[in-house]
């Protein structure tokens, strides 16, 4: 079997090509031009059954004929692709453009769901993105040495209703969360630089009369009907970086349904700086 691999940003590409290469599987990854890292060129020797196409994101029918010629019937998006792009001066095939023509909106969903069927019509099976990625996944509990105070637990509780109904109209996963307020929600700029947004506002209040507290705390959950195909919340060592630049002191994901990459120097880099970590079950805490 050969696995196609569409390639976006940061390390999850380079994850499921290592595991996919431990289970013995060939993979024709398409590395989105816009988004993809150089690196990856770097992962393929000549004996592997590995090979890497660049694509732009805009062109659709390139990816299927690919697909096509290489034998591939399975495939796996990994990688962020920013919403931002597809309002970019990236010119779309007529393929893409007559599928962006016919979306009701522009949502992460209806996008990638819309890009779903146009390759299940083509013969092309898009697989769950943490297919091989299971043990990843966030296991429900505190994550760190430090456990939630009562604040941050107020924080936690207040910030899931929040970010559940925005992420229930597809804007945004994470929501960031002051003495039960919330400061800021992402939307196409995604979860890191919403984090950062969050760090400049409260830093602008510095100088002002304030009843927030300056602790922020962090809830990123998955959408009420997370398709696991695609667009799956990840947390990284560049979100624990973020929050500390921001002064945020907490982080709330939900278990089962976020990706830990890096989980051990995550967790380390947490620990050290006093951030808590919990992963909350889909009801509230």
């Amino acid at each position: 079997m050969k696995l196609g691999l569409i390639a976006g940003n940061g390390r999850f590409p380079f994850l499921i090509l290592d595991a996919a290469r431990a289970q013995g599987l060939g993979v024709v990854v398409a590395a989105i031009r816009e988004e993809a890292d150089a690196e990856i060129d770097q992962r393929v020797t000549s004996d592997d059954g590995i090979s890497v196409h660049w694509i732009s994101l805009g062109e659709l029918s390139r990816l299927i004929e690919l697909f096509h010629k290489e034998g591939v019937q399975k495939a796996v998006m990994a990688g962020q692709v920013k919403h931002k792009q597809i309002f970019s001066s990236i010119r779309p095939d007529w393929r893409l453009a007559k599928l962006l023509l016919n979306l009701r909106n522009r949502s992460t969903d209806m996008l990638l769901g819309a890009v779903a069927k146009v390759l299940v019509d083509e013969g092309i099976e898009l697989m769950s993105s943490t297919a091989f990625l299971e043990p990843l996944l966030a296991a429900e509990g505190v994550l760190t040495e430090r456990e939630p105070d009562e604040q941050e637990r107020k924080n936690i509780a207040y910030g899931l209703g929040v970010a559940r109904a925005v992420a229930g109209f597809d804007i945004g996963q994470t929501v960031v969360v002051a003495a039960q307020a919330c400061v800021a929600v992402e939307a196409m700029e995604g979860t890191d630089a919403a984090i950062e947004r969050a760090g400049r506002l409260m830093g602008s209040l510095e100088s002002e009369a304030s009843t927030l507290e300056r602790r922020l705390t962090i809830v990123k959950v998955a959408k009420p009907n997370q398709d696991m195909r695609f667009d799956v919340p990840v947390i990284g060592i560049k979100t624990i970086e973020a929050m500390i630049r921001a002064g945020a002191s907490c982080l709330s994901v939900e278990a089962g349904r976020t990706l830990l990459f890096d989980r051990e120097k995550l967790i380390e880099r947490a620990n050290a700086a006093r951030i808590v970590l919990v992963a909350t079950p889909r009801a509230e805490l």
